[in-house]
């Protein structure tokens, strides 16, 4: 056991593709594939934003993103937006999230998210979930306005819950955050629900899980 456990959000605790599964039969067969690019240029919209020395936050990112997304694969129809953008605040969690949480704080463990996410996303979002009771914090890039994978932000785990970073496990579905997290000097779990074909191999996980509840 580590004295904490801290997991990234966004795909690792919350399926970012629920808000647009949801709205499936309103979209139609481009639905999926507009999921995929809102999320890929959500990301890739939070490392330039890093690498300029610039600050925005995430919602007007996701909002950004979504607009992407839709003028790529021929538009949502008229209302949707707003929805789509509310909805990531309402996200749904996996199945594994909740029976984890509460055995690793049975078990002495704090747990905590780590996430690019807004205060107020997070705080939305987990109460949507019914997880605020099951975390001992909720860690913002806010506090440092710069997204993952900048050192910055893996520094809040110490900073926050009072741990050395060779006492914490963190827990990503997102290779590039196991990356980051394994460089800085946490204990990684990459969560790999789907079989995705490995990269940074320079900096591996220490272990590969298919679910939470391979932690307990």
């Amino acid at each position: 056991m580590h004295k904490a456990y801290v997991f990234d959000a966004y795909g690792t605790l919350f399926d970012v593709h629920s808000a647009i599964a949801r709205q499936k039969a309103t979209i139609g067969p481009k639905a999926e594939a507009m999921s995929e690019t809102w999320r890929t240029k959500q990301i890739e919209y939070t490392w330039n934003t890093s690498l300029m020395g610039r600050w925005r936050d995430f919602r007007d990112l996701t909002a950004a993103a979504l607009d992407t997304a839709a003028a790529l694969h021929g538009g949502l129809p008229e209302g949707l937006r707003d929805k789509l953008v509310a909805a990531y605040e309402e996200l749904d969690a996996y199945p594994d999230v909740a029976p984890a949480l509460r055995a690793l704080r049975a078990a002495g463990a704090k747990t905590a998210i780590l996430s690019n996410g807004s205060r107020e996303m997070l705080a939305n979002a987990t109460r949507a979930a019914g997880l605020t009771d099951l975390l001992d914090a909720v860690i913002s890039v806010d506090e440092v306005r710069i997204y993952k994978t900048s050192p910055r932000v893996y520094a809040l785990v110490e900073a926050t819950l009072g741990v050395a970073p060779g006492d914490v496990a963190f827990q990503s579905s997102n290779r590039w955050d196991v990356a980051g997290a394994k460089a800085f000097g946490f204990d990684v779990n990459w969560v790999n629900r789907t079989g995705k074909p490995d990269e940074y191999v320079d900096l591996p996980p220490d272990r590969v899980i298919g679910s939470l509840s391979e932690l307990t």
